[in-house]
């Protein structure tokens, strides 16, 4: 009986293990190689999968999904003979799991190289100022030749990213320096300019200024004279309404005589001829005058003043 027990054993297991080999489970966005005999078969697909035990085998198993591979550091030279190192990024999806299991050995390792004589290919031909500021052509140029070299591998290059740009550290400081100098220009340029603002904007003021001033000086001599005008109307409204008669006048001429007179520089009085007619009638006024107004002019003759001793 135990070597009936033993033998039902054994053909548990390998049934066991035929049942094993048989059912294969593919994860999603992954696919299987199948090899029958050393030769490919089929591609196993996302699911439920049968082989045939002991004949089918699996040859390898591949993601589907997009992957991330960065590459270390590559010492680049530019046109101007500079070496800057560069790290590259690439994303790239397997879309042809035959092809890239039997097209090439490594396509990782194929894709790192690729990249490294492209670069180098694409570097070589610009300088350094160019290599950093035309990262997107370098990428779109990159892109292009591996996506037109992995195609055949099965491979979709989806993206190629420049990480960074390393020049060597003399550039970097002579950068740094340019930079500085770039930055301090710009200050001084901005600062004569916001001088060059605030003299324009001081001037525009003090103009504007000078302008309301005068018109307000204007306006302030025209007010004035107006009333110098309205004055003189008033008073000689008031006088031609009171109809003064010359005795009157030639009083109040008699008045004003000591002020004309004061200070030493006035040589000459101008007499009007009206006066002498108003002093004669002042004169048959206060009777002790003559007929005449001694001292006085009736004409427009000018007396010079005598000197006083």
């Amino acid at each position: 009986m135990q070597p009936i027990i033993i033998v039902l054993i054994i053909l548990v297991v390998l049934v066991f293990i035929a049942l094993i080999k048989t059912i294969q489970v593919i994860p999603q966005a992954s696919a299987a190689i199948v090899e029958r005999f050393g030769r490919y078969t089929r591609t196993l697909n996302a699911g439920l999968n049968i082989v045939v035990p002991f004949i089918d085998s699996i040859r390898n198993r591949i993601d589907l999904r997009e992957q991330v591979v960065p590459f270390p550091p590559q010492p680049v030279i530019t046109q101007d003979n500079l070496v800057v190192n560069i790290d590259t990024v690439i994303y790239y999806q397997v879309t042809d799991a035959r092809a890239a299991t039997y097209e090439v050995a490594s396509y990782i390792q194929a894709i790192e190289q690729l990249t490294v004589t492209t670069l180098r290919n694409i570097i070589g031909g610009m300088d350094l100022e160019r290599t950093l500021t035309s990262r997107e052509e370098i990428n779109a140029a990159l892109r292009g030749v591996l996506d037109e070299a992995t195609g055949k591998w099965g491979i979709r290059v989806n993206r190629v990213e420049l990480k960074a740009i390393e020049p060597p550290t003399s550039i970097q400081d002579s950068m740094e320096k340019q930079m500085r100098a770039d930055r301090d220009k710009r200050a001084a340029i901005l600062t004569a300019e916001g001088i060059r603002q605030s003299a324009i904007l001081t001037a525009e003021g003090e103009k504007q200024s000078a302008i309301l001033r005068a018109e307000g000086e204007a306006k302030a001599s025209a007010l004035r004279a107006e009333g110098e005008a309205q004055a003189i109307r008033t008073v000689f409204e008031s006088i031609h309404a009171g109809d003064p008669d010359q005795k009157l006048l030639s009083y109040q001429y008699l008045q004003m005589l000591p002020k004309i007179a004061e200070g030493d520089a006035n040589k000459l009085w101008i007499v009007p001829s009206e006066i002498g007619d108003a002093l004669k009638g002042l004169s048959g006024a206060f009777g002790n005058l003559g007929s005449g107004a001694p001292g006085f002019n009736t004409g427009t003759e000018r007396r010079e003043q005598p000197p006083v001793e």
